[in-house]
């Protein structure tokens, strides 16, 4: 189901609108495609592997060298007393330190680094090193957090009217509360850098980051260089999902430091179990809610608390737990509402960007809500939720901004009706009535997803665009490539502003001298952001070219058309790699920057409003589930999606950018356990214990369509972003597992479910909801 304007565009012969296959997909399906580690090594390279704290509070006493700097091969063991500038590389606030000489905040946290002649000796050597600490008793438990104000940034809210007299005063009242699990980002490339010295004196980093310009600065700061002393480069990731917007800097930081000691190229990689051990995590979040509201299930005052527990440092928890704010609402109206986040300090490795950034802990209370409110009412949860949905008259968010374009009402009827919810949700009534052990459940939920940083100048990016004699295309921007497709659509884009075949287009790596002080690709925004200022470069070439034509060949500027690789005018016609060619002879430059900001943005911290989204993507999904009630094992028998994607540029990567957000979704929700022991040690550290979803996860049918609406705003084309809102399409997961948990006390009561809901945890949620069940019929 696309809009209109997508069919005009490929009516117009353009690259955009079209389903072009990954620019690196065959590369990556041959093994051809490069990432960081496959770069051949420089002459001597050499390989730096950190040395880890063995405890999670504490300070150190000593530290013997002796044994590491015995191994054959061992060629330093840096510390932090040989960094020559900043040792703090916090990305917003201070409070990450590089390498720790006296406090140990969490387990694992890195204090020295050896460096050495292979990555296998580097490794045994930093085991070696003895750290004796003098220990402390960490805080481990957020509940303990919260009690002490133990926070890594203050607390904010967001008011709008009186919530306490608008519950007080309301017809029900209802209370809850949730543990939300955090999440592994597993990338399939895991952490690493690979930093040398350049021709001109400098270092030249290649390595896995979202954000060059930040490794860039980082490396400088600890160095006590000015930035153009550091080049990055990132051709692709092998998967991000927000590990590494900040996580990457430390590694690419360490080796650079190794290279300015030691003069020759520094390699550094982490083995998997430390990625896991030594790499923030999606935060868990603690929330609780108080809500009132009237006879039909409609919200009147809601006050919402979300606590994010975010590890030893500020990292990036500030806006992490902001946007977990700003979406507590997630698709629906309070109209009076507080909406409170506390910012944690416990002794864990510090949490950090994921994708969603915080709006999916902040998100499942509405659903959390709305669901509970069904259960109290004894009512379809889907129509406690269309009940308070957003619209016009009540459009106004907790932070005070408008939401403007009022569609998940039509999105939800079109799915009602194409995933036949009424038919199969009386279906299954009947069904779990007949069968005592496996329980079946529906849900459909709503998405609503702020686009745009919440950090006001991050929304900004660059990009270079080279037009060559003979008609090809260079392209470079601000953007990083980390599978999602970020390089496929700018390249269409820069090819349908020229009229060009998408093959004209020619994409380079990352780099920072390149385009310099760009922000990192997350946010959902890479398109946004990149493929805007690529358009910008574009039309001010063609803006060239078409004045060159114009007086060259004496027509009318209005009468010149790109399309096809050919220009038309008036007069006649010229293939686009003659007019280059002929542009250059007459010395028209054919290269050109381009920039953009995001318009409209603004957020008043101190008064705790302002619109820090230019707009709003959304997205309804509806999922079955069957649930063994002897087990707690669950299994996603169908899935059913209408995404808003606006005007869509390249439709095959957005439903697989949809697809894969619902199972990661999917997997956080329902499969994926972090666990750390009372010592603060990471206990699920790899695949073994650590379980994300797989193929035979995935739904045995999966639905997924694109729904008829553009963007209201001036995005590039129209388009809406697609990174992160689906992800939260998966909380109709966890709200049907929810549903057939009620089904055994006759959907009258449902226990809390926390996340992830894992067999143990809906094992209990089961029990508890049969044990309520019976007590309400006996009392």
């Amino acid at each position: 189901m696309r809009h209109f304007e997508m069919d005009k565009l490929k009516a117009q012969g353009g690259s955009v609108g079209q389903s072009k296959y990954h620019e690196s997909a065959i590369k990556q399906v041959c093994g051809n495609a490069n990432y960081a580690d496959d770069n051949p090594e420089p002459h001597g390279c050499l390989h730096a592997y950190p040395v880890l704290a063995p405890i999670a509070s504490g300070f150190i006493k000593s530290i013997d060298k002796s044994k590491a700097l015995e191994v054959a091969g061992v060629k330093r063991i840096l510390s932090a007393d040989d960094v020559p500038g900043k040792l703090d590389i916090g990305p917003v606030f201070p409070g990450d330190v590089l390498l720790t000489s006296h406090e140990i905040q969490y387990h694992g946290q890195p204090v020295l680094v050896v460096v050495a002649d292979s990555y296998a000796i580097a490794r045994r050597a930093a085991r070696l090193v003895v750290i004796e600490c003098e220990q402390t008793t960490p805080i481990l438990d957020i509940k303990e957090a919260i009690k002490k104000e133990h926070w890594v940034r203050p607390p904010h809210s967001l008011n709008r009217g009186n919530s306490e007299q608008a519950i007080n005063n309301a017809a029900h009242q209802l209370k809850g509360e949730i543990h939300i699990g955090g999440q592994e980002h597993f990338y399939l490339e895991g952490q690493i850098a690979l930093a040398q010295p350049d021709n001109d004196g400098g270092i030249h980093v290649q390595c896995s980051t979202q954000h060059p310009t930040e490794v860039q600065h980082l490396v400088a700061k600890i160095l006590k260089k000015p930035f153009s002393f550091v080049n990055v480069e990132t051709r692709r990731m092998g998967g991000a999902f927000g590990g590494k917007e900040t996580q990457g800097a430390p590694w690419a930081c360490l080796a650079a430091l190794a290279v300015y000691h030691l003069g020759c190229a520094v390699k550094m990689r982490l083995a998997r179990s430390d990625d896991f051990k030594l790499t923030g995590k999606r935060h868990p979040f603690y929330n609780q809610y108080h809500v009132g509201f009237d006879e039909n299930g409609l919200i009147e005052g809601a006050d919402v608390t979300v606590n994010g527990f975010c590890g030893y440092s500020p990292d990036l928890s500030d806006a992490i737990v902001d946007r977990a704010m700003f979406h507590a609402d997630n698709a629906y109206y309070y109209p009076a509402a507080t909406i409170k986040g506390n910012r944690c300090k416990v002794n864990t490795v510090s949490h950090t960007a994921f994708r969603g950034f915080g709006g999916p802990q902040g998100m499942i209370m509405g659903e959390l809500i709305m669901d509970d409110i069904a259960a109290k009412l004894g009512k379809d949860p889907l129509e406690i939720r269309k009940l308070n949905l957003y619209k016009k008259g009540r459009d106004t968010t907790p932070y005070h901004q408008t939401v403007e374009q009022h569609i998940l009402k039509d999105m939800i009827s079109q799915l009602e009706e194409s995933g036949d919810y009424w038919a199969r949700k009386k279906a299954i009534k009947a069904f779990n009535a007949s069968s005592p052990i496996i329980k079946k459940g529906l849900a459909m939920t709503p998405v609503k997803y702020g686009i745009s940083f919440t950090v006001q100048h991050l929304n900004q990016a660059g990009a270079l665009v080279h037009v060559y004699s003979d008609g090809s295309i260079h392209l470079n921007h601000g953007g990083t490539e980390m599978g999602q497709g970020l390089n496929t659509k700018i390249a269409q884009i820069v090819a349908h502003g020229f009229g060009v075949d998408f093959d004209a287009v020619s994409i380079s790596a990352t780099r920072t001298d390149k385009v310099p002080n760009t922000s990192p690709t997350a946010a959902s925004s890479g398109t946004d952001l990149n493929g805007m200022a690529a358009l910008n470069a574009v039309n001010t070439i063609k803006e060239r070219l078409i004045n060159f034509i114009s007086e060259h060949f004496e027509v009318d500027s209005q009468s010149i058309v790109f399309k096809d690789n050919l220009i038309t005018f008036s007069k006649g016609e010229i293939s686009f790699s003659e007019l280059a060619n002929l542009a250059y002879m007459n010395r028209i430059s054919l290269s050109s920057t381009g920039y953009y900001a995001t318009p409209k943005i603004h957020y008043d911290r101190a008064k705790g409003e302002g619109r820090p989204f230019f707009y709003y993507a959304h997205g309804v999904a509806l999922s079955e589930v069957e649930v063994d009630t002897l087990t707690g094992e669950n299994t996603v028998t169908r899935v059913d999606i209408l995404h808003d994607v606006g005007s869509s540029i390249n439709p095959a990567l957005d439903i697989g950018q949809i697809e894969g957000a619902f199972v990661q979704g999917m997997g956080w929700l329902t499969t994926e356990d972090l666990q750390w022991n009372d010592k603060g040690q990471l206990a699920s550290f790899g695949p073994a214990n650590y379980k994300i979803p797989a193929i035979g996860d995935t739904p045995a049918e999966f639905n997924v369509n694109l729904y008829n609406s553009a963007n209201p705003e001036t995005t590039v084309f129209r388009s809406k972003a697609v990174g992160e809102p689906p992800f939260m399409l998966a909380f109709s997961v966890w709200s049907a597992i929810r549903n057939a948990i009620s089904s055994v006390a006759d959907y009258k009561y449902t226990a809390p479910l926390d996340t992830p809901a894992t067999p143990e945890r809906v094992l209990n949620a089961i029990e508890q909801t049969a044990s309520r069940f019976k007590e309400q019929q006996h009392g």
